[in-house]
């Protein structure tokens, strides 16, 4: 998760889907103003979001999108100095409208050209350059643009609060998370969305991998959770981490000996990890029910999920088998669940759960 006020990195190779990403959440994110800054971009993807984003509709309000959004268009073939400026364009329209009482989300696509032209710059000015021919205050330039977000208390009225939210797109080459503008970012950013290769070609959108991705909002987050979702929300997420995590260790072991070698309890947690992945984690832009998912929806996903495998599980030691069970229709109905539109999920996520109990 990412918090109002919070820093979030999106790292990730050419095609594993940054920019969709950012338009999705200038789309669906909970902000009132929206601030997109294309710094150094192909102006053809420029030239998309020109396009795109005055025919899309705010799905709360009913209105044109662009009603609540800033476009800053700077492209690759602009002057270099111009990437510096969109950039710190965009923070200050961003300030502007949290001091007024907005909660603004500004989407910075990507920083890593905006390095490559203090690079550039600097080059120009004879100065001693730093890793990978970068500028030595190339941290420093990125810290203090990044720690720009916040949320505040306006002055004159304590009552009004404001925020800007960065979500900031990286571009490391060859997808090396390991070269100078990822890891100044990393330092800074309190969530990292990375962006996986294997995950973009095998069409699982959008393409995070869970195992390099974090947040550290997330702790502070949980009351949150127990108060605004349901009680055990948090346990279920944490329930969720690790059988994706058993999932993971599992897969290197099918590598070497085959799926057919393990006990059915471990082909469950595999059965289970790729339900998690291809219903919960893998989202479709094009379907109107999946698009956004509330947190409520969110929320009885995860409870069906997780009350499969418990009751699975269950069967199974009594000496059921598997096959038998995942030829169920109930697993038909678990893997479409994602097709249910929110406001009537509640009430088939429990149909199914009984379902489920005369497994």
């Amino acid at each position: 998760p990412l918090a109002k006020g919070g820093v979030a990195a999106i790292p990730g190779p050419f095609g594993a889907g940054k920019t969709v990403s950012q338009q999705q959440l200038a789309k669906w994110s909970d902000a009132d103003i929206i601030v997109y800054v294309g710094c150094g971009e192909r102006g053809n993807e420029i030239t998309e979001v020109l396009t795109e984003f005055p025919e899309l509709t705010d799905p709360r309000s009913g209105k044109p999108l662009m009603n609540r959004t800033v476009l800053i268009a700077n492209t690759s073939n602009m002057p270099v100095a111009a990437r510096e400026a969109s950039i710190y364009t965009g923070a200050t329209i961003a300030e502007y409208y949290r001091d007024m009482g907005y909660s603004v989300a500004l989407m910075a696509d990507s920083t890593s050209r905006w390095a490559e032209a203090m690079r550039e710059i600097s080059s120009r000015l004879e100065e001693m350059p730093g890793e990978e021919g970068y500028p030595p205050y190339l941290a420093t330039r990125l810290g203090n643009f990044y720690e720009r977000a916040g949320k505040v208390k306006c002055l004159g009225n304590d009552m009004r609060t404001g925020s800007v939210t960065i979500i900031s797109a990286v571009s490391p080459p060859g997808g090396d998370f390991s070269e100078p503008v990822t890891q100044a970012s990393l330092r800074v950013a309190g969530a990292l969305w990375a962006l996986d290769t294997d995950l973009a070609y095998r069409r699982h959108f959008p393409a995070v991998d869970w195992n390099k991705s974090f947040s550290l909002y997330y702790n502070s987050l949980k009351d949150w959770y127990r108060k605004e979702v349901v009680d055990d929300a948090v346990s279920l997420r944490d329930n969720i981490m690790s059988l994706l995590e058993r999932e993971g260790e599992l897969r290197e072991v099918v590598q070497v000996i085959g799926l057919e070698a393990l006990q059915d309890i471990d082909r469950l947690t595999i059965e289970t990890g790729r339900i998690i992945k291809e219903v919960f984690l893998r989202q479709s832009v094009f379907n109107d029910a999946d698009a956004f998912c509330t947190m409520e929806k969110q929320y009885w996903m995860m409870r069906c999920i997780i009350h499969f495998y418990n009751k699975t599980k269950e069967v199974l030691r009594q000496g059921a088998y598997l096959e038998k069970i995942l030829s169920s229709p109930v697993i038909t109905r678990l893997m479409r669940m994602q097709d249910i539109p929110s406001n009537v999920f509640k009430e088939r996520a429990v149909e199914m759960m009984k379902e489920m109990d005369k497994i």
